[in-house]
């Protein structure tokens, strides 16, 4: 009943059109059924409603395929194929080649043009009920294949058993598959058209097992979950974000070694981050990732939370404890590049798909990984997609992009000569540009009250503007420079810092011309690097646990939200390691303990006082008091809120107590220390000075000016009482 050409193709899973074939297909002389089963003895066809017998598919030339012509009409009526197996078992199936398409005639239309809004609702791996039987809708984009199979346990990994249907307007190839059920795992056997056979996992895969296995698993598409109005408001960049930066795989080990999961850590970081003030947890990425030095920066399941600390599910309870919490949660999402590994995107139907054809163009030299090819509007749509799935199905409340730098400039880390301009014969990366505006106009459009973070670290313009003002419509920019030249200017021997007082006031030259989070991250904490407390000048260890609390003094101060790696909060001595837990032995020495107290306080403090939060983002919420005493290394300057709420901050960045130290101030009256960083309480020394009143004589500008003792390497905050 078929040729010997299409049995043969069938055989060695080389058709590319299976349905036309298989399945149920009317002929003038009535029915005929043809099925696929490697490794049947006995195929019969059943009614699927009565379990009549209505016909005995018949052998086709010695092969696995099985055919007969049914004189009644099942295929409206619905069937099921009884198979006797050469192992002496026998099943029942539904038989997937008598299911119509998977993709409505919109959905095609929509991928194809690239303006899919929610791809990850139709492409993927989706359970349903169709016409009462249970199975999983596979679909998946790979239009330069010859042959897409859907392969797993549930068919012995057999790409002859579930060969896809393709839908040649938009090159995805997709089967309904039943019996297949959440848990199982799967991959796509992709046929290439030079004859190269891939396993690939599924780019939307919701699951995916650990790694070294590379299989994706069913997972049910998570329900949306809706931004609450007091998770927006938290978001605001009117509002204090005090961000904790965390790899969740070496926060804390269990025995020294064991990883948390994803409910422990509900119970243990959640309430630790909160305790501490901190509004926000930003997690390194958690999609799923090949190999654990990466820390997650080359995904390969950008829709799977990584399986390393559990379960989809037991990330969404992640997610919930730190909203009851109070916390919002920030992802770190990576768009900009993704890893070569066999399974993954690359060359993902025998050509480059996802990434560029040219190495000049698709190939990242500092990474090793390639280059997602943005001038496809159906790898944008990917990529979009997955900002939106993100927030939307887990309730994240921001994204922070990674490696925005080096998506923006085609010339970012190559030499002369291997890069291409672009179309303008510029070295700006349109397409890109182009991408980041969509993922952000998507995202403020369909999720009002997310955010979006960009890493950033060039001085490209407008990347926290709207993009119908010329922006990239990020939210929020990592600053830095502010944390370079910061933390230069730390390093610095305090007697040397009077040559280098630029390092400090440079910055508030451009502090609000984005809006900006002042980060000192994961970045600054390894390779070499060392922890934050060794990036402190100083003679002695005193000196040092001194600098870092002025650093951290002077950071809430200072204009811009605020973030802070892990360990950083209670002055980790060892270099970060992604394969061991934080030094949580340290907290049993009282240094350590009062840095972590100053943290806990400084973000009491951040969130008391509307002065140091609400006009981060505009000038007038920032005022130098003092920015010229280089001799001294003294800073002082005044942050005011909208109602004119005042808050003073002076720092003292040599170990020399400064004192009857006179600084102006805008009002006269009496003023309150309200933070010291040289307080016994922090383990300082003790300079403190609790009240001050102005005195009646002009002095930086200003008609009345304080009288103070300013301590040694330390911060303090002033209010009027």
């Amino acid at each position: 009943m078929l040729s010997d050409g299409e049995i043969q193709a069938l055989m060695r899973a080389e058709h590319g059109d299976p349905f036309a074939v298989l399945g149920p297909h009317r002929l003038p002389e009535g029915l005929r059924i043809t099925a696929l089963l490697p490794g049947a003895r006995q195929v019969a066809v059943l009614h699927a409603a009565s379990g009549d017998p209505l016909a005995v598919l018949q052998r086709q030339g010695g092969s696995d395929v099985f055919a007969a012509l049914v004189p009644a009409a099942p295929a409206q009526l619905g069937y099921v194929l009884q198979v006797q197996w050469e192992d002496g078992h026998a099943s029942r199936l539904h038989d997937p080649y008598r299911f119509g398409p998977v993709l409505s005639d919109l959905d095609v239309w929509l991928l194809a043009e690239g303006t899919h809004l929610r791809p990850f609702e139709v492409l993927g791996a989706h359970p349903r009920v169709i016409g009462g039987v249970h199975g999983v809708a596979f679909a998946v984009w790979a239009p330069h294949a010859r042959r897409v199979s859907v392969v797993g346990d549930f068919n012995t990994w057999d790409g002859r058993r579930h060969l896809m249907r393709r839908r040649p307007e938009c090159g995805v190839w997709e089967i309904f598959a039943p019996h297949v059920q959440p848990g199982d795992a799967y991959e796509f056997e992709i046929l290439s058209a030079s004859g190269e056979l891939l396993r690939k996992a599924d780019p939307y895969a919701f699951g995916a097992r650990l790694r070294p296995e590379t299989a994706s698993v069913v997972r049910e598409l998570p329900p949306p979950v809706p931004l609450p109005p007091e998770r927006a408001a938290a978001n605001r960049r009117d509002a204090p974000i005090s961000i904790y930066e965390v790899h969740l795989g070496s926060w804390r080990r269990k025995n020294g070694h064991e990883w948390l999961t994803y409910r422990e850590l509900a119970e243990t970081l959640v309430p630790y981050a909160a305790e501490l003030g901190f509004t926000h947890l930003e997690l390194l990425p958690v999609t799923e990732h090949p190999f654990d030095g990466s820390w997650g920066y080359q995904p390969i399941g950008l829709y799977a939370p990584t399986s390393r600390f559990g379960t989809p599910e037991d990330f969404r309870h992640f997610v919930q404890a730190a909203h009851a919490a109070g916390l919002g949660v920030i992802l770190d999402w990576v768009p900009a590049h993704f890893p070569s590994d066999a399974h993954g995107l690359a060359r993902f139907d025998g050509t480059a798909l996802y990434e560029y054809e040219d190495r000049r163009e698709g190939f990242h030299r500092d990474w090793n990984t390639l280059i997602y090819n943005w001038k496809r509007t159906e790898v944008c749509n990917y990529l979009v997609g997955n900002a939106l799935y993100w927030l939307e199905r887990y309730g994240i409340d921001g994204l922070r992009v990674d490696a925005v730098a080096s998506m923006l400039y085609r010339d970012y880390s190559r030499p002369h000569g291997e890069w291409l301009p672009n179309a303008q014969g510029g070295r700006e990366n349109l397409e890109a540009i182009d991408f980041l505006r969509r993922m952000n106009q998507v995202v403020g459009t369909e999720r009002p009250g997310a955010v979006t973070f960009a890493e950033e670290s060039t001085s490209f313009p407008r990347v926290t503007q709207p993009p119908e003002a010329g922006g990239l419509g990020f939210h929020y920019k990592w600053n830095m420079g502010w944390m370079n030249d910061t933390l230069a200017y730390a390093h610095t021997d305090p007697l040397h810092r009077r040559h280098h007082h630029r390092q400090i006031t440079f910055g508030l030259m451009y502090a609000h011309s984005e809006n900006f989070v002042l980060p000192l991250s994961h970045d600054e904490v390894v390779h070499g690097k060392g922890p934050l407390i060794d990036k402190m000048a100083g003679v002695d260890e005193w000196q040092r646990f001194a600098g870092l609390r002025l650093l951290y003094g002077w950071q809430w101060a200072y204009p811009g939200k605020k973030l802070l790696f892990m360990g950083g909060e209670f002055a980790q001595t060892r270099e970060w390691s992604h394969d061991r837990g934080l030094d949580w032995h340290l907290l049993d020495q009282a240094p350590h303990q009062g840095v972590q107290r100053l943290v806990r306080e400084l973000n009491r403090l951040y969130r008391h006082f509307p002065a140091l939060f609400e006009q981060d983002c505009e000038p007038q919420g920032f005022e130098w008091m003092v920015h010229d005493d280089e001799a001294q290394s003294v800073f002082a300057f005044v942050r005011r809120a909208p109602d004119g709420a005042l808050l003073l901050a002076v720092a003292n960045f040599t170990p020399v107590v400064r004192h009857d130290y006179r600084v102006g101030v805008p009002r006269p009256g009496a003023w309150r220390e309200v933070l010291n960083t040289d307080s016994e309480l922090y383990g300082g020394s003790g300079v403190v000075n609790g009240m001050a009143n102005t005195v009646a004589e002009p002095m930086h500008g200003q008609a009345q000016h304080l009288a103070i003792t300013v301590p040694p390497l330390a911060v303090t905050w002033w209010t009027l009482a």
